[in-house]
């Protein structure tokens, strides 16, 4: 057995105890006198709920990277920027561009969505025993092995993104260290979702369970991405160490396929638009509470009570509230920021009354406690990433960073719309864009249009979905993550003189601050390469060499 092999057995074999013992209702069912504490077919799928519970705990490799995956997906564009403790910490080194082999993040996200895999694996292949044994119904088996593919699939396309070809391994076999081409790896993720939209139940307005129409969003979205040609490892060796962005391309049989999935979505009448775009982010939003339906896959969590890890979103995005240095307090910077004002101040010039705007970004925020006004705009501080706030209830601002309890949104109805429009503008049928296009445009309170350009489609992005984790996956869709990032050099802190030329006047706290800003800012454009098309394959959770490949670049 290959030394990976090895490790991804040992690993779920932990996974699998942690897993059980934490989703099932029923612990009762393991004999541990009798057995030597083995996991094995007899005492761990006994019934359709114990089936489940296996599967359930996957999960376990999903909650700890809800927040994980901001730290490069947002990070490695020119949106956000991170002062999360000292400038070699794995955020910092991520907003820089420097990521390696060794950085956290990476190491974090790539080995639990490969540990993932490994469990669904395990789960699939130990459930098909039990339903071949009598101990499981067509019912139970339909609802686990669907999940346990979902996620799967979710897994594999997140790995395809971010890191190219990789390996591919199932319950049927497979290397898990020989990298697979990208056709290869997409038809996996194809093949699973298929199999989830065929085994799943309808959506019954429980986004924590994954759905048929949650399948078929994700294959929506899956075809979009393939569709835009993503890079092989080849051709982004040809850029690897340059500062020019590739030449877009597109497969249009595959656009085609994202359009009949969107459709999918769309005319099973199950999902809508939440009439308010504000009530789609916090605690008392989740789950679909409000019964809108927009909500159509999310990641559960219960604030570091029995989840693998809370949501650390908020915590990240609003670490030290209110310590801006006004009304007497302190000055403490938050582990991710805003990169500068300009994100705020060009999308208000050219759409001033787009009410997702004041969501995205906060610049005041009264403080419930003492009644007074913050503000989070140069020369005090950068914006506040909103959506890092729970915006739900009384004294949000103060309390959810201790909680991480709202549940991390992967999949809801306003992505399946722009992906419809996205792939029928880029096919050039412009017109029948308008309809889904102006669906968000109409919620959103701003003009509609006849027929949106691409230019269109890809600010809408930013306008929707600013983040909630997309922004580089995107500009690896488009070929434009070199020239979006070096967007950078026209924002107010990028100029070395920009202590004088903005006119404004800073204490020492806010000096240092902007100083930070201003290093990130040139660090990012300076440092951005064709290589960051893809992340490094990194070392294993306690170090060791993968055997896998390395990316070009790195």
């Amino acid at each position: 057995m290959k030394k990976t092999n090895i490790l991804l057995s040992t690993a779920l074999a932990i996974a699998l105890s942690f897993g059980f013992a934490s989703c099932s209702s029923n612990n009762d069912d393991i004999d541990n006198s009798s057995n030597n504490n083995q996991v094995t077919d007899e005492n761990v799928v006994a019934d359709d709920a114990s089936a489940l519970s296996l599967v359930n705990g996957v999960y376990s490799h999903w909650q700890p990277l809800s927040s994980s995956f901001s730290f490069i997906i947002e990070l490695n564009s020119n949106k956000l920027i991170s002062f999360e403790g000292e400038e070699s910490e794995a955020g910092p080194v991520n907003s820089r561009f420097e990521q390696e082999p060794t950085t956290w993040y990476q190491v974090k996200i790539f080995n639990h969505l490969l540990l993932g895999i490994a469990q669904d694996n395990e789960a699939i292949t130990t459930i098909e025993n039990s339903l071949k044994a009598g101990k499981v119904s067509q019912a139970g088996y339909n609802a686990a092995v669907g999940k346990a593919k979902f996620l799967r699939a979710l897994a594999y396309l997140k790995l395809a993104q971010l890191w190219g070809e990789v390996p591919v391994f199932t319950e049927k076999g497979g290397s898990t260290t020989e990298r697979q081409d990208l056709n290869t790896v997409f038809n996996q993720i194809v093949a699973d979702l298929t199999d989830a939209e065929s085994l799943l139940k309808n959506y019954d307005g429980d986004p924590r369970v994954p759905s048929r129409q949650a399948a078929q969003a994700l294959l929506a979205r899956t075809y979009l991405v393939w569709g835009d040609n993503p890079l092989s490892a080849a051709e982004v060796q040809a850029i690897a160490n340059g500062q020019a962005d590739p030449q877009f391309s597109k497969t249009d049989s595959r656009l085609q396929k994202a359009i009949e999935y969107a459709d999918k979505v769309i005319s099973s009448g199950l999902l809508k638009l939440d009439p308010e775009y504000n009530k789609l982010y916090g605690r008392d939003y989740e789950s679909n509470k409000r019964g809108t339906n927009e909500h159509l896959f999310t990641i559960a969590h219960d604030g570091d009570k029995i989840d693998a890890q809370g949501n650390h979103q908020t915590h990240c995005s609003w670490t030290f509230p209110f310590q801006n240095g006004e009304n007497g307090n302190g000055y403490t910077q938050n582990h991710t920021e805003v990169a500068d004002d300009n994100l705020y101040d060009d999308w208000k010039a050219e759409q001033p009354n787009d009410k997702r705007l004041a969501e995205t970004y906060f610049v005041e925020i009264k403080n419930p406690a003492d009644g007074k006004t913050y503000h989070y705009y140069s020369p005090v501080y950068t914006p506040i990433n909103g959506k890092g706030v729970d915006q739900s209830y009384e004294n949000s601002e103060n309390l959810e960073i201790t909680k991480n309890s709202v549940d991390r949104i992967e999949i809801r109805y306003a992505e399946v719309l722009l992906i419809k429009a996205e792939a029928l503008v880029q096919l050039g049928r412009n017109a029948e864009a308008a309809e889904p296009f102006n669906q968000l445009r109409t919620r959103a309170g701003i003009e509609t249009v006849s027929a949106p350009t691409f230019e269109q489609i890809k600010r809408e992005w930013d306008y929707e979905f600013t983040y909630e984790q997309f922004s580089v996956l995107n500009s690896y869709r488009w070929k434009d993550l070199i020239s979006s990032v070096k967007k950078v050099s026209g924002y107010k802190h990028f100029a070395d003189d920009w202590k004088t030329a903005l006119g404004n006047t800073y204490n020492a706290d806010q000096e240092a601050y902007f100083t930070k800003v201003h290093n990130h800012l040139v660090a990012k454009y300076n440092n951005v390469r064709g290589k960051h098309y893809r992340q490094p394959i990194p070392t294993g959770l306690h170090g060791e060499d993968l055997g896998i490949a390395q990316n070009p670049g790195y």
